[in-house]
C-alpha cells in the first residue's frame, strides 16, 4: 500500500513537472512573439489602465458620481477659460463632475463586457462542443436555433429584448448573452468537428476514456487559443452595444454613470458645452480601440495558420 502511494505521488509530481515546463516554454514563446507587436502591447497597457481606474475609482476621484451642484452647471474643462482643477474635464448639466462619472462609467462598461462575454463563452463553447462531437439530431437542433438567431442583426435584437425585458443591468446582460453565445458556438462546433478526426481522439477512445473526458481534457485545450482570441474581439463589441443601448435609454439608467447615457445627456449641449458628450465618447473609443488592437495582436500570435503563412 505504501509503495502504491509513493508511486502515485511520483507520477503526479512527474506529470505536473512536465506541465510546468511546457507552461514556461509556451509563456516564453508568447512574450517573445508579443514583443514583435508593439501596438498590441500598447493596447494591453491601455486596457490595464482602464481596469485599474475602475477598481480604484473611489481613490482617484473626489466627487459623488450621481450627485451634482447646479452652481457648477456646464463648467468647462480645466484648460478652458473658467475651468477649475476641481472639475478637470468639466461638469454636466446637473453640475456633476464628468471626470468622476467617466471613471465610474468604466466599471459599468467593463462589468457588462466581462459578464456578457464570459457567459456567452461558457454557453457557446459548451453547446458547440456538444453539437460538434455528437452530430446527428443534437447538432441539427442546436445549429438551426443558432441560425435563427443569426438572422437578426445583433443591435436590433438587443433593442427588442430590452424593450421586452425593461432597462436594468441584469436585463442588459440577458439581452446581450441571449444571442452573444452564437459566435462562440459556431467557432467551437467547427473546431471540434475538425479535431474529432485527429489521431489523438481515436487513441483516447481506444483507452476507454469517456466522451466528456475526451472533449474537456483532450479537445478543448487544442481550441482554447481560438476561443481566447474571439473573446477579446467580442469584448469590444459588447461594450459598444451596451453604450448604444444606454444611449437609446434602454440600458443602464441615470443617475448611474454609463458612457452611453452620458453621451445622450450631452446631445443638447454640443454647441456650447461639447465636453459633456465628447469625454465619455472618447472613453468608449479609447477602450474599444485598445481591446481590438490587443485582440488583433493575439490573433497574429496565437493563430497557427497565420504563422504558417
Amino acid at each position: 500500500m505504501a509503495t502504491t502511494t509513493a508511486q502515485t505521488d511520483a507520477t503526479w509530481r512527474y506529470t505536473w513537472g512536465i506541465r510546468w515546463r511546457l507552461w514556461r516554454r509556451n509563456s516564453g514563446e508568447f512574450w517573445r512573439d508579443l514583443k514583435k507587436h508593439p501596438a498590441a502591447i500598447i493596447g494591453g497597457v491601455v486596457i490595464i489602465l482602464y481596469v485599474l481606474a475602475a477598481i480604484f475609482a473611489p481613490q482617484i476621484t473626489w466627487h459623488n458620481p450621481e450627485l451634482g451642484n447646479l452652481r457648477n452647471r456646464l463648467l468647462p474643462p480645466v484648460w478652458m477659460e473658467g475651468g477649475s482643477w476641481d472639475f478637470p474635464l468639466g461638469a454636466d448639466a446637473q453640475g456633476r463632475d464628468i471626470y468622476t462619472r467617466v471613471v465610474y462609467g468604466a466599471r459599468v462598461s467593463l462589468a457588462v463586457g466581462v459578464l456578457a462575454v464570459g457567459i456567452s463563452v461558457i454557453v457557446g463553447v459548451a453547446l458547440g462542443a456538444l453539437a460538434g462531437y455528437s452530430r446527428g439530431s443534437v447538432d441539427d437542433v442546436i445549429s438551426r436555433f443558432a441560425d435563427l438567431l443569426m438572422a437578426f442583426p445583433f443591435l436590433i435584437f438587443a433593442i427588442g429584448m430590452m424593450a421586452f425585458l425593461g432597462p436594468g443591468f441584469t436585463n442588459l446582460i440577458l439581452a446581450l448573452t441571449f444571442k452573444g453565445w452564437v459566435e462562440f458556438f459556431r467557432l467551437a462546433r467547427g473546431e471540434i468537428i475538425s479535431e474529432k478526426t485527429r489521431e489523438y481522439v481515436e487513441a483516447a477512445r481506444v483507452t476507454g476514456r469517456k466522451h466528456w473526458q475526451i472533449i474537456v481534457h483532450e479537445m478543448l485545450p487544442n481550441i482554447v487559443q481560438s476561443i481566447f482570441v474571439l473573446t477579446t474581439l467580442r469584448m469590444g463589441f459588447m461594450i459598444v452595444t451596451e453604450a448604444s443601448l444606454s444611449f437609446l435609454g434602454l440600458g443602464i439608467q441615470p443617475p448611474t454613470p454609463a458612457w452611453g447615457s452620458m453621451v445622450a445627456e450631452g446631445r443638447n449641449y454640443l454647441l456650447n458645452a461639447w465636453w459633456v458628450s465628447t469625454m465619455p465618447g472618447l472613453a468608449i473609443v479609447g477602450l474599444v480601440l485598445a481591446i481590438n488592437v490587443f485582440g488583433e495582436g493575439l490573433r497574429d500570435i496565437l493563430d497557427p495558420r497565420l504563422k504558417i503563412e
